[in-house]
């Protein structure tokens, strides 16, 4: 199935001179959902994990039916102040300013491996704090998986982490 067909491009979005992909059509039609989040428990399973872990807030969509699918656990990652309880947290650089990401601090325990999830990798820049983060609390990160990379923007390369993703746009 080509999945680039279900994801609509929005240009000059939010700010002009962005290609903003839109992954809304693709959780529309439910084929294309389906074969997603089928392709992305294959890439997942491969890297052993023990749980999955999604970042906020589209990683939840994605993340939550691979870990569904393949019988593991689920660990949200979310923005500061979004969770209650005790929690470990991050804080990152980002081109405009800082951005902190937080988990509970018993959701993982040490030495689990721990798989992300996210719907789109860019920069790398979120993808790398949630690493940074897991890896914090004692938690392995074989890799990361995402439904779409923006190659032009080399985020794969603030990793040091494998990457599985499903689709790359070049431009």
């Amino acid at each position: 199935m080509d999945l680039k067909s279900h994801i609509r491009t929005i240009p000059d979005f939010p700010k002009p001179g962005i290609q903003f992909y839109d992954i809304t059509t693709l959780l529309l039609h439910a084929e294309a959902w389906r074969e997603t989040v089928d392709l992305l428990a294959e890439a997942v399973k491969k890297h052993e994990p023990d749980l999955l872990a999604g970042i906020e807030s589209r990683g939840f969509i994605f993340g939550a039916p691979v870990a569904y699918a393949l019988g593991l656990g689920f660990v949200i990652l979310r923005k500061k102040g979004k969770l209650p309880g005790s929690k470990a947290s991050h804080t990152y650089e980002l081109e405009y300013g800082n951005d902190t990401i937080e988990m509970h601090d018993d959701a993982v325990r040490s030495g689990q491996r721990v798989v992300l999830i996210d719907d789109l990798l860019a920069t790398g820049g979120t993808m790398d704090a949630a690493v940074r983060l897991l890896r914090g609390i004692g938690a392995v990160v074989p890799a990361a998986a995402c439904v779409i990379e923006l190659t032009f923007l080399k985020g794969r390369g603030r990793l040091d982490v494998p990457v599985e993703s499903l689709l790359t746009y070049d431009d």
